[in-house]
């Protein structure tokens, strides 16, 4: 496959980087199909745009040929994923490229999707369209990476977040009232919140903190951030706030023994509760294929020392974003980020790569991959 690099020319890295910024528009808006945003150049001026929402239904590349009209004929379509070949809810984009007489197709990365798969550049190859891929690769890489765990595994992409001080804890163990972190990283965690299809959290933070869960960033989504809840004895009061106000939006998993009584009230108060195997605990992994099922293609797992252990040791982790405060608490009572038994071995120890560090005010957050969906590690 014909590379074009991650740089290209300056123009080209503008056109990719505006397609890029097209894509991000879809964000709480396509899932759970992928983020696509496209350019459409013709004589280096921008005659057509397009991104992909899931109730728009129509694809970025329809939308930017449209627009162009006939000043599509012999122009190059800067996309930050390949164009589909097959039929869904809308016939395939590489026909459409084809009849609009788009001479080149800069794309940033192949489709993940099995059903395309490099299957799009090379109906345009034979049709005698030139094909360029890996212009701005990683970050098209990136802003899609829950697309491309869902698609081909049938699993959520699960990012732990979690706030901590700079000793790596994140609750005292008698009072916890105020915030561990500054209001510049409590905002960006309303932005993680918005860009994910669901909220996963334990029973032990839901009776500790009773916390509402919700994406409070005011811009619009296509479907309720889902609150989900592991709880296998179903102890979550009636009185929680999260059962306040439900619009489908909230979802316990519970364990096969849970109280079927208690079951009951709590679907009469509009709550969604699933039994799972096991009859101690729920199976974290069956959770996360019955969100799949759902069609939530990312989980933010925002939960205490235990569960993040647990979702951790059974290797469900795909990423993490810390927060660290310039605070230091101290003491063998204080909650760490992760609790249970622990890795008993250095060598056992989950590493952390390609990490970026983020700065909050005062405070800084490592974002890190324990998984590379990509196979670029």
């Amino acid at each position: 496959m014909p590379e074009i690099g991650s740089k290209g020319t300056s123009l080209e890295q503008m056109w990719m980087q505006r397609a890029l910024e097209l894509a991000e528009r879809g964000i709480a808006l396509a899932s759970p199909n992928p983020l696509v945003g496209t350019v459409l150049v013709q004589d280096n001026q921008v005659v057509g745009e397009g991104y992909y929402t899931y109730e728009g239904r129509e694809h970025a590349e329809i939308q930017a040929i449209v627009k162009a009209g006939e000043a599509a004929r012999g122009s190059t379509l800067f996309i930050n994923l390949e164009p589909c070949c097959h039929t869904g809810r809308t016939g395939p984009c590489t026909e459409a490229i084809l009849s609009a007489g788009v001479k080149r197709v800069v794309a940033a990365m192949p489709d993940p999707n099995p059903q395309v798969s490099g299957r799009g550049f090379e109906r345009l190859r034979r049709a005698g369209v030139q094909v360029e891929v890996g212009l701005c690769e990683e970050e098209a890489q990136k802003l899609n990476e829950s697309f491309t765990r869902y698609i081909c595994t049938g699993l959520p992409f699960v990012t732990l977040k979690a706030a901590m001080t700079l000793d790596g804890k994140i609750a005292a163990p008698d009072d916890n009232s105020g915030w561990i972190t500054s209001e510049e990283a409590r905002a960006y965690v309303q932005e993680q919140r918005h860009a994910h299809d669901a909220i996963w959290t334990g029973i032990g933070t839901v009776l500790a903190d009773d916390p509402l869960l919700t994406d409070r960033c005011g811009r619009p989504r296509r479907r309720p951030l889902l609150r989900v809840v592991m709880d296998s004895r179903l102890r979550i009061p009636l009185s929680a706030q999260m059962l306040g106000k439900i619009d489908s939006d909230l979802l316990i998993f519970c364990a096969s023994s849970a109280d079927a009584g208690k079951r009951k009230a709590l679907e009469q108060r509009g709550a969604q509760v699933c039994a799972l195997p096991g009859e101690e605990r729920p199976s974290l992994l069956e959770a996360l294929k019955e969100l799949g099922r759902r069609e939530i293609t990312s989980v933010l797992l925002e939960a205490g020392a235990e569960l993040n252990w647990a979702v951790l040791e059974a290797g469900l982790v795909d990423k993490v974003f810390l927060y660290y405060a310039p605070k230091i608490l101290g003491g063998r009572d204080s909650l760490s980020l992760a609790g249970g038994r622990g890795f008993r071995a250095m060598r056992e120890a989950r590493e952390i790569w390609r990490t970026q560090v983020h700065q909050f005010g005062t405070d800084f957050a490592i974002e890190g991959y324990l998984r590379d969906v990509y196979g670029n590690h």
